[in-house]
């Protein structure tokens, strides 16, 4: 499995990919990032806000994922924010399509969830996938994933919704 480096992307870098500068965004990162992050534009929006209301979740939403030794930026990763109440954090990854099928989804999964593991704050790691997603199912398997229900996205529709319950 590829080992994966995640860069935290500050309010800056969020910024600079928003408006389309990926000098200014990889300046600011301290990593060359890459055009498939521009493109994600979307989503650093959202999280530029939840920043803004919550400046403790930057360090957990936002970070890109270089793969090494090489060096690539391969995709993105992180939580949609820091643990619940109950502890639980959601996991969210996406590898840019010119890097898929080569291991960094699982990479990227298994480093999240040796961030999570190793604070105490969180007792469980959930996952939200479509049904017809069968990457991202195929990705969770064997990671101690089960399915707990099914919700509805506004964006992505249906969801199935697996947990992963954090080991004593």
């Amino acid at each position: 499995m590829p080992d994966i480096r995640f860069v935290q992307l500050s309010p800056a870098a969020l910024t600079a990919l928003i408006s389309g500068d990926l000098v200014a965004a990889s300046t600011a990162a301290g990593a060359p990032l890459s055009q498939f992050l521009v493109e994600e534009a979307w989503l650093w929006r959202i999280r530029l806000a939840d920043i803004d209301t919550d400046p403790a979740a930057a360090e957990w939403i936002a970070r890109a994922a270089v793969a090494e030794p090489e060096g690539v930026t391969v995709g993105h990763a992180g939580f949609h924010g820091p643990p619940d109440a109950d502890g639980v954090v959601e996991v969210a990854y996406s590898v840019d399509p010119q890097h898929r099928r080569k291991g960094y989804a699982k990479a990227m999964l298994r480093s999240l969830l040796e961030r999570a593991d190793a604070d105490p704050r969180v007792t469980a790691v959930r996952a939200s996938i479509r049904p017809d997603n069968t990457g991202s199912r195929a990705t969770i398997a064997g990671f101690g994933f089960r399915k707990v229900g099914e919700q509805w996205d506004p964006e992505d529709g249906l969801e199935d919704v697996y947990l992963r319950v954090k080991k004593a």
